[in-house]
């Protein structure tokens, strides 16, 4: 699957930038040309030499803000992402094979929390467990795990009905096996999807958390952090939300690229492209035999 994705252009681009966006957030805090938590007196200036992008109404480089802020943008969204996975794909693929009783209880979980609000709901939590990124961005994580718990369920539905894995299961094969053998190969394209899609949704959920403050205690850099404190100065510097804002637009428009490669690629789609490809490869096999055969005729 990743040969498949990089051999479409959307894909490359959007691996280009999703690495290009991993590699500020591991590196970001030691390339950034000046202390980020650092003030100064030269309030709200302009961009220069010394700052690239800036400083802020307390003094401090935007710029380096900007590049040790990426860290927690983008664990933040690993984090929803992952615990979304976990909580949903799992119990997904599981309420297929395991009763009625487990069955339905997932289900209604699932239906309750896709009616819970998430910023409300991660407030809540903070304010009982603590101000901290990693147990808000869990708690969200939990919320927005319906979608991936639908996705497997519906997937694993449409494998546990196909004539060989009925075979395997009568056959006295387990569970276990029939989901690592059988299904899991075939739920793993359109979980790949939404886990893309999920990410690009945690950033933004990251994004709209510590613009409000919650999450991060000041003066802990984030993108959204640096968005909320640039738009009380626009009279000052009206372009300064440019920068974070561009950059909180452009991963999320990476991720949903990257979504769409990765269904483009899989199931019909991708085997119809590969199909394509292999039919091109040999045209142009058959037109070089043939121009050659004609020059040595000659």
């Amino acid at each position: 699957m990743v040969r498949r994705v990089l051999s479409l252009t959307s894909g490359r681009i959007a691996v280009a930038v999703l690495v290009l966006v991993a590699l500020l957030a591991v590196c970001g805090p030691w390339l950034a040309p000046q202390d980020p938590l650092a003030t100064s007196d030269n309030t709200l200036a302009s961009a220069s030499g010394a700052h690239w992008l800036g400083t802020d109404y307390l003094g401090r480089d935007v710029f380096s803000r900007l590049l040790d802020g990426s860290r927690i943008s983008v664990l933040g969204s690993l984090e929803v992402a992952l615990m979304a996975l976990v909580v949903g794909a799992v119990p997904g693929i599981l309420s297929v094979y395991s009763g009625r009783v487990f069955e339905w209880l997932t289900l209604r979980l699932a239906d309750t929390l896709v009616a819970l609000p998430f910023l409300l709901f991660a407030i809540a939590v903070i304010a009982l467990l603590g101000n901290g990124i990693t147990q808000a961005m869990l708690v969200t994580g939990a919320l927005v795990s319906p979608l991936f718990y639908r996705v497997a369920r519906a997937a694993t539905l449409a494998v546990a009905r196909s004539p060989y894995v009925e075979a395997a299961i009568v056959s006295g094969a387990s569970v276990g096996w029939v989901v690592r053998r059988h299904v899991w190969v075939k739920v793993l394209p359109p979980i790949a999807v939404a886990l893309a899609q999920t990410i690009g949704v945690g950033f933004v959920i990251v994004s709209s958390l510590t613009f409000l403050g919650i999450g991060v205690q000041p003066p802990a850099p984030t993108w959204g952090g640096l968005l909320a404190s640039d738009l009380g100065y626009l009279s000052h510097q009206p372009w300064a939300p440019v920068a974070p804002a561009l950059l909180i637009m452009v991963t999320v428009w990476a991720c949903n690229l990257l979504a769409d490669a990765i269904r483009d690629v899989s199931g019909e789609a991708g085997r119809a492209l590969v199909n394509n490809r292999k039919a091109k490869a040999r045209r142009s096999g058959a037109s070089a035999s043939a121009s050659v055969s004609v020059g040595g005729s000659r």
